[in-house]
């Protein structure tokens, strides 16, 4: 039960880490928009595909997984 409590407090940190970047993200004007994001506009109908996002976070997540569960 106290390992569950300890990944609970570890994914609550994290959500709380996100919540501030993208409230600084906002204070500061970035839009969201990465090179690579793919946008199609017909009549009254956008359609967005994050790409480039995807691709970053996907590094991100890789690395920082790789760090920290390594044995």
């Amino acid at each position: 039960m106290e390992t569950l409590a300890k990944v609970l407090l570890g994914v609550a940190a994290l959500v709380a880490l996100v919540g501030a970047g993208l409230l600084i993200a906002a204070k500061l004007g970035w839009s969201g928009r990465l090179p690579g994001t793919v946008v199609v506009q017909k009549g009254s109908w956008t359609f967005y595909a994050p790409i480039g996002l995807s691709i970053a976070l996907s590094l991100v997540l890789t690395i920082l997984l790789n760090v920290f569960l390594r044995r």
